[in-house]
């Protein structure tokens, strides 16, 4: 494989991208700091195919990233492929409003050949072309420049070994007949809502008890402007106000602007400066929350008492039994939520009674709470057998 100087001029960057915008796929990963911005700070690309590899300095002064972000998406022929890209692909969302469609996730795909669930790269490479990885850059500071040779080597690294990875992966899928068992997980991963920073909805990643609709109605108010404050000022939310601090202030507003002197977790200056007043303007502004937006309450599963909570754990050991049997991670057959779902009688509108999952195991589980199996051990090991073949 040809292995590129670092680009940094925009003639080079253009003729690399036309080139692989002919490859049947290309891997792509990305070296971003985050510690200190609400947005992340990308600080080099890398990308492959078969043939060759790169690494991007979007630094660099002057350079036109247009084709390297049209082909990761705007062009639907080419697939990409990423190692737990979430991060890689919201930087992407970021700079676009868009995410690379068609995509491939190895991590996700481990899952479905019995590799767990969040499988590092280093124990990909290792598991799948019997190559150590170097850790010794991981926590370089990208965003320093000039980067030198072995920060480059490493980073582009983390493509070439994944476009020799993927070919085989892909070849493993199609014997076991698993490939289609990822599609809803790619689709999920590829979704742009999923990277969207709406400030009417940062409310919903707050932790609160209770479902007052007026409390929550402060609590939509205060998460909403605390995310205009961190993205005007490239903050981290939490360096803002914390978490602990929000549910604080929509649980027991204060009456006015010089009570937050009195608030643990924020400075004594907000009683009197800008950033406090508007943190007053948007309590004094907040309005209940609408019914249709309340979230569901914990006793949405009709019936989940101590019994439902014993079948749900009787679904669980199932789950971790189909798992092992057929090797493929836990969560990839079914979630929690799902298992205590049927446990407490919901039949409808579950992933894991609907196409390959109910195949899998749904119909396993399904016959379990339905009284028409049941578990036994027989030589040692824990087995599952139609209860009207065992003796009354």
């Amino acid at each position: 494989m040809h292995v590129h100087p670092l680009i940094t001029d925009s003639a080079t960057l253009a003729n690399l991208c036309a080139r692989l915008s002919q490859a049947d796929f290309i891997t792509v990963d990305t070296e971003f700091m985050r510690e200190s911005t609400y947005w992340p700070e990308l600080c080099l690309i890398q990308i492959a195919d078969t043939q060759e590899a790169a690494a991007i300095d979007p630094k660099a002064p002057g350079l036109d990233m247009t084709p390297l972000l049209d082909l990761l998406v705007n062009n639907d022929e080419v697939l990409k492929v990423f190692h737990a890209g979430g991060q890689d692909i919201e930087i992407i969302y970021n700079l676009t409003g868009k995410t690379p469609h068609p995509l491939f996730d190895t991590q996700i795909a481990a899952m479905a050949l019995g590799q767990g669930e969040q499988i590092g790269y280093s124990n990909l490479v290792d598991s799948w072309l019997g190559i150590q990885v170097d850790k010794g850059a991981r926590f370089t500071d990208w965003s320093r420049r000039p980067l030198d040779q072995r920060q480059v080597d490493y980073a582009i690294g983390d493509v070439t070994h994944l476009s020799a990875i993927f070919p085989r992966m892909l070849e493993r899928l199609r014997k076991t007949g698993r490939g289609a068992w990822l599609d809803q997980e790619m689709e999920r991963l590829a979704d742009p809502e999923h990277y969207a920073n709406d400030p009417d909805s940062a409310w919903k990643r707050v932790r609160v008890s209770g479902r007052k609709p007026d409390m929550l109605g402060r609590m939509k108010a205060l998460a909403r402007w605390r995310e205009l404050e961190a993205q005007a000022k490239d903050l981290p939310r939490g360096r803002i106000v914390k978490d602990e601090t929000l549910a604080d202030l929509a649980g027991h507003p204060p009456r006015k602007q010089a009570d937050l002197a009195k608030v643990r977790g924020l400075s004594a200056t907000w009683a009197s400066n800008d950033i406090g007043g508007r943190l007053m303007d948007a309590l004094e502004t907040a309005t209940p929350l609408d019914a249709d937006e309340l979230p569901a309450r914990d006793d949405r599963k009709p019936g989940l008492g101590r019994e439902g909570a014993l079948v749900a754990d009787l679904l669980k050991l199932l789950l971790k039994i189909r798992a092992r049997d057929i090797d493929v991670a836990p969560r990839l057959l079914a979630r929690s939520d799902d298992l205590e779902m049927l446990a407490a009688g919901v039949r409808s509108g579950l992933a894991v009674l609907d196409g390959w999952r109910f195949e899998q195991f749904g119909r396993d589980a399904l016959d379990l709470v339905e009284g028409r199996t049941g578990f036994v051990v027989k030589n040692g090991k824990l087995k599952m057998v139609r209860t009207e073949d065992e003796p009354a």
